[in-house]
């Protein structure tokens, strides 16, 4: 399944500091006229992958006006049609992106279209994701790209096996489980009222462990399935084979979930009651990303509940200075800190989730009452810097897909 950005609106569009030509004192309509649409889309596709939309989008734009000059879309244009939507995606304005997958679908309706030119899958799990009324809109835009990837892989697998084809099918398989998982998570939220959703739920979970049983994201929506059965153990053993295949791999490998994923990973493990693994996927996570408001969230959340459970073990002695019988105080403080540099972010980024700060600045508040006030926590010391630490790398923030 495409992978979403950060849904995050730019205040001012910076200038493109590639200007598409080495010939010197040129006037605007010679630039336009040698241009070649493949180098600006290039150019345009590392951009976007380094955090620079809005200079993608003007090149893919420019791309775009030399392979349409009228208005009529063709399959040549996919290329760019597709990068501008991504680029849209990545600045925030969802209109715009629905509007540009929806014309490149025009121009290549069953995804027929050879995917190194724009056309394939990508486009209708796009949608999927996008669209404005989600439930059976989301599930056939869905059904419309397995579709697609089914045909795809079908295809590879009848030629004769080579790395080259083994590697681009076992993409197309990861891509088409995680299609699967995205009609589950649509059968267990907007459409749970069906009749049939828990059937349905149950034979595609199947079809994505048959289909890429060495990845973790159809493991990791088995578990979110067996936790709405409340079959707890087998939710469990489903969390744990999900990190399994990826916990020891370095971050840069393809392998790792991506960042709004593990942080859905989190949460079904701390409603497993997994909360020690819970929290090395998100001390993981900060460590990767200290901007996200929601991994410090968890995080804390996640020590707090360590905390509870620890007390109860203690038969509901509160945690007191200098006892060193048990951590449950230390739980405790951490939490606090974990909770506080979210409430932090939450101001610095102008973020949006109004529980989210609620609930963080409830159990902040209990926690003072039962640890009492630490000096320097709440005298804002620091906060400038982390502030500039965060505006220079907010591009990178990764969105809450839950």
């Amino acid at each position: 399944m495409a992978k979403t950005k950060p849904l995050k609106k730019s205040s001012k569009r910076n200038k493109s500091v590639l200007n598409g030509t080495t010939v010197p004192r040129t006037s605007s309509a010679s630039k336009k006229s040698t241009e070649d649409p493949a180098t600006l889309l290039g150019k345009a596709t590392s951009l976007l992958h380094t955090s620079q939309p809005n200079e993608a989008l003007d090149l893919a734009q420019r791309a775009l006006v030399l392979l349409q000059p009228s208005s009529t879309s063709t399959q040549s244009t996919l290329p760019a049609l597709n990068l501008i939507a991504e680029a849209y995606v990545e600045l925030g304005d969802i209109d715009a992106a629905r509007g540009y997958f929806l014309r490149a679908i025009e121009s290549d309706p069953e995804g027929e279209v050879a995917e190194v030119d724009g056309g394939g899958a990508d486009k209708f799990l796009w949608l999927a994701q996008l669209c404005e009324d989600g439930g059976a809109e989301s599930v056939q835009w869905f059904e419309k790209g397995a579709t697609v990837l089914r045909r795809e892989i079908g295809a590879l697998e009848a030629k004769a096996a080579g790395p080259d084809s083994a590697l681009i099918a076992q993409d197309k398989r990861r891509k088409l489980a995680n299609a699967l998982c995205g009609v589950i998570e649509v059968y267990m939220t907007d459409l749970s009222w069906e009749e049939d959703a828990e059937a349905r739920c149950e034979k595609l979970v199947t079809e994505a462990l048959l289909v890429a049983p060495h990845t973790p994201e159809p493991f990791q929506t088995l578990a979110s399935v067996r936790i709405s059965q409340v079959r707890l153990e087998d939710a469990k053993t489903a969390l744990s084979r999900s990190m399994e295949l990826w916990k020891d791999l370095p971050p840069e490998d393809p392998d790792v979930p991506d960042f709004p994923t593990r942080i859905s990973l989190s949460r079904l493990l701390m409603e497993a009651q997994m909360e020690e693994d819970a929290l090395e996927v998100l001390e993981r996570l900060v460590g990767e990303d200290d901007s996200s408001v929601e991994a410090w969230y968890l995080g804390g959340w996640c020590l707090f509940m360590m905390g509870e459970n620890r007390r109860e073990r203690m038969g509901g002695v509160a945690p007191a200075d200098g006892d060193t019988s048990n951590d449950c105080r230390a739980l405790m403080v951490s939490s606090r800190d974990w909770l506080q540099n979210s409430l932090k972010l939450y101001e610095i980024i102008d973020y949006e989730d109004d529980r989210l700060k609620d609930h963080a600045l409830e159990l902040v508040q209990g926690l003072e009452t039962e640890l009492g006030e630490v000096a320097g926590i709440e005298d804002g010391s620091g906060d400038e810097e982390w502030e500039d630490e965060v505006e220079a790398g907010e591009s990178d923030e990764e969105m809450n897909g839950i």
